[in-house]
């Protein structure tokens, strides 16, 4: 047998992985400290883009309000409790409907046949284009326009005018009359 050499012995050896096990704790904290410090970074950068891109929404929603303003739609938000739509049949114009469901009206009139998104709704309707329950508001309330029978939606997520009230937006009335 050799002498001086033993085996070492178990407490070391645990000893040892517990060393080991808490430098790995301890790269791993330094590592997560960084990942912190980069995801607020990019949720700054992000913060960033999504106003930047609301204030591009509303710089074209200003260029087009000459025409919602010649139409005689107030840009004001919406207070208060929702508004039945009355359906088209009922109804004798748009100036039945609420300012806000007059302003859509007007935007998928300046939308012609590209037809209104939802987003661009949210923008008109005076809400934050980036938040998705806003725009998700907006699309429900363009799917009411469509149930009620003033707008029609010929391709998915695009509200268009009905050849009714486009007929009735070019001076023409509704029912064909003088």
């Amino acid at each position: 047998m050799l002498w001086g050499w033993r085996m070492p012995s178990m407490r070391a050896v645990l000893e040892a992985r517990r060393k080991a096990a808490a430098v790995r704790v301890e790269e791993l904290e330094a590592e997560l400290v960084r990942l912190r410090a980069d995801l607020a970074d990019a949720e700054e950068v992000l913060r960033r883009r999504v106003i930047g891109l609301e204030q591009y929404l509303e710089a074209l929603a200003e260029e087009e309000s000459p025409a919602v303003v010649a139409v005689g739609v107030s840009r004001r938000k919406s207070v208060g409790p929702r508004r039945a739509v009355p359906h088209r049949e009922n109804a004798v114009g748009v100036e039945d409907l609420s300012v806000d469901y007059q302003a859509l009206m007007a935007a998928a009139l300046d939308a012609g046949a590209e037809g209104l998104g939802a987003r661009r709704a949210a923008v008109v309707l005076g809400w934050d284009s980036a938040s998705v329950s806003r725009v998700e508001g907006a699309r429900a309330r363009l799917k009411r326009l469509v149930e009620r029978g003033w707008l029609v939606e010929e391709k998915p997520g695009r509200f268009m005018l009905t050849t009714l009230e486009q007929n009735a937006a070019d001076g023409g009335r509704p029912d064909g009359g003088s």
